[in-house]
């Protein structure tokens, strides 16, 4: 399956290791500290022009990707499930999970 982050940029959900919102998450000055130095070995993909509202960690390399997203946390959170179960009811027949 694949996660849809916005304008045109996907990413296998597979290779999705946290979906965080930048609000809460860039108190820490750790966090700061790590996404500062991503982007600075050019690990980081803006994908919009518009103000990032999380980011999304892809990789399970040592360096993984971080793709910025207009879009909150939550909302590619449900994106997420809603592929999961979706998933799961092709392969199981059930209905009402997808």
């Amino acid at each position: 399956m694949y996660l849809h982050l916005g304008h045109n940029v996907v990413v296998s959900e597979a290779s999705v290791v946290g979906i965080f919102d930048l609000d809460n998450t860039t108190w820490s000055h750790i966090t700061r500290k790590f996404l500062s130095e991503a982007e600075k070995e050019g690990r980081v993909t803006a994908v919009s022009d518009e103000l990032p509202k999380s980011f999304v960690m892809c990789g399970m390399e040592n360096k993984p990707d971080i793709f910025l997203s207009q879009l909150t946390s939550t909302t590619l959170h449900k994106r997420c499930e809603a592929a999961f179960f979706e998933e799961i009811g092709k392969r199981t027949g059930l209905k009402g999970l997808t």
